[in-house]
């Protein structure tokens, strides 16, 4: 019985833990997440089966990227050198 109930409880910290997608770094998934977290505070409907009113934005957030509900690319920024001063 102590055994069940012991199992019972790591499933549910299991699923607890949301695990984040395949993004080349944990700064750039921070990143993409804040702004999706904005865009839900800003009245964005949610794409997955959450109730808003009980769970925060970063939260739906994370985990629309979990399920990759969130369509998003990456966009190159050109490097500018510093020019030589004269």
């Amino acid at each position: 019985m102590v055994e069940e109930a012991e199992e019972l409880v790591e499933a549910e910290e299991q699923e607890a833990v949301i695990d984040p997608p395949d993004i080349d770094s944990k700064y750039r998934l921070i990143i993409l997440a804040a702004q999706r977290s904005k865009q839900l505070q800003r009245g964005a409907s949610p794409r997955v089966d959450l109730d808003p009113r009980r769970t925060k934005p970063t939260r739906i957030a994370m985990k629309e990227f979990e399920e990759r509900k969130v369509d998003f690319s990456f966009t190159e920024k050109e490097r500018q050198d510093a020019a030589p001063a004269d």
